[in-house]
């Protein structure tokens, strides 16, 4: 057996982390993950529940995803175990995001994974294998969270500037229709003169 930990600070607020870690999936960064889906979702004392199914590429890895987000206590928690190649090999992986301790503007990620393979020859050495392709992942996991931050901080920047120019257009269009009535209303005190 493997156990493998990381933690990594995001120079994000733990509202913007918690909100990328959700939308992840997929990303051009980390392929291996092609979808998710939702098997259950709940809300307990206002902490949302949600089972997922992670969805590898055909014939590679699928893994079930369960997890916890309690707004109140700002945590964020999801325990994952593969579901590909469970009778010989099990993955666990936990991965816990909070503020940090010492600037709440930031996030901290603690990941853990143990890594377990029986029943086949060169166990050990698929162990080390199998954690270092966890290590990599990681990196990519963290990677294709800050770019749907970025892309999330897009469509925002994208949104505001169309609820701007659409904002120009109709003061626009109001301060011609005003123009517009001046004009006639000046056109029709000349005629009743």
């Amino acid at each position: 057996m493997k156990i493998w930990t990381s933690e990594h600070v995001f120079n994000h607020p733990w509202e913007t982390v918690a909100q990328a870690a959700w939308r992840k999936y997929p990303n051009p960064i980390n392929t291996a993950v092609i979808g998710t889906d939702v098997v259950e979702r709940r809300v307990v004392d206002g902490v949302l529940h949600t089972h997922r199914l992670l969805i590898g590429s055909p014939n590679v890895c699928y893994a079930s995803e369960k997890s916890t987000v309690d707004p109140k206590e700002r945590l964020m928690t999801l325990k994952t175990i593969n579901l590909t190649f469970g009778s010989f090999l099990s993955v666990y992986e936990t991965l816990s995001y909070v503020p940090h301790p010492t600037d709440p503007s930031k996030t901290l990620l603690k990941q853990e994974a143990t890594v377990q393979v029986e029943g086949v020859p060169l166990n050990r050495y698929m162990e080390d294998v199998l954690t270092k392709n966890i290590s990599t992942n990681a990196g990519k996991g963290r990677q294709g969270l800050e770019w749907m931050k970025e892309l999330a901080n897009s469509a925002a920047n994208s949104t505001n500037e169309i609820l701007t120019q659409t904002k120009k257009s109709l003061d626009d269009i109001t301060d011609q229709a005003r123009k517009s009535m001046d004009e006639l209303s000046a056109t029709a005190q000349k005629i009743h003169i």
